[in-house]
């Protein structure tokens, strides 16, 4: 096997510094792609064809030298899907709906190799928020945050802590489940960084993750 370079189909920096901590060599490049969803797409269709439609638009830009990996995460709530909001009032009509409330963060993966293989996978977890005040919304949402996140939250987000419990991966909520990507590149024969199994369904379980969230959501 060899060592994993990448071309990185994404400017999410959340994904560059998951990438970066979990050592992986990659360069980094925006894919621009139509995200509007289809009518009726459910939610898992949706981001595996956004996952896939980015990396094949990198990989016409780029070329074919390095394998090309790229992503795609959003919220569904009752099925909904909840891209990222255009501005505050969206935000904050989000943060509503999902107070207090379940729902689940899809990402898929798409990876393709320099022959033009194609690999895909797609992790989901369940995230509960709390039920966090109108004020602690009303702050979080005056500090810019929300306007690059799918459903208008980040679960790592220090002041805001809207996320009361998760079962699945957490790395997922942030935005790259580094689970499924270990498991992606050991199908295109190149090797992991890290040696994760695949994604367990308490996310205490993968280190990696562990080490992420801290002791936020221990007991």
């Amino acid at each position: 096997m060899q060592t994993p370079q990448i071309l990185l189909a994404s400017n999410s920096p959340r994904r560059r510094q998951l990438l970066s901590l979990a050592g992986y060599v990659f360069t980094a490049t925006a894919a621009e792609i139509d995200e509007s969803p289809l009518p009726g797409e459910p939610p898992a269709d949706y981001v595996l064809r956004l996952a896939r439609e980015k990396a094949a638009a990198a990989r016409r830009n780029a070329g074919d030298s390095l394998p090309v990996l790229a992503a795609d995460t959003t919220v569904a709530l009752d099925g909904e899907i909840l891209g990222k909001p255009g501005d505050d009032a969206e935000a904050a009509a989000m943060l509503r709906r999902l107070r207090a409330r379940e729902h689940q963060v899809y990402t898929a993966l798409a990876l393709v190799t320099p022959p033009g293989e194609v690999f895909s996978d797609l992790c989901c977890t369940q995230v509960s928020m709390r039920p966090y005040t109108a004020l602690e919304m009303d702050d979080y949402i005056a500090g810019g945050d929300p306007l690059d996140k799918a459903g208008a939250y980040a679960i790592q987000h220090p002041g805001f802590h809207p996320v009361e419990r998760i079962a699945g991966c957490y790395a997922n909520v942030v935005g790259l489940p580094l689970c499924q990507l270990e498991s992606l590149l050991r199908q295109a024969g190149i090797a992991p960084r890290l040696g994760l199994p695949s994604c367990p369904p308490d996310f205490h379980a993968c280190p990696f993750c562990r080490s992420l969230a801290g002791s936020a959501y221990d007991g």
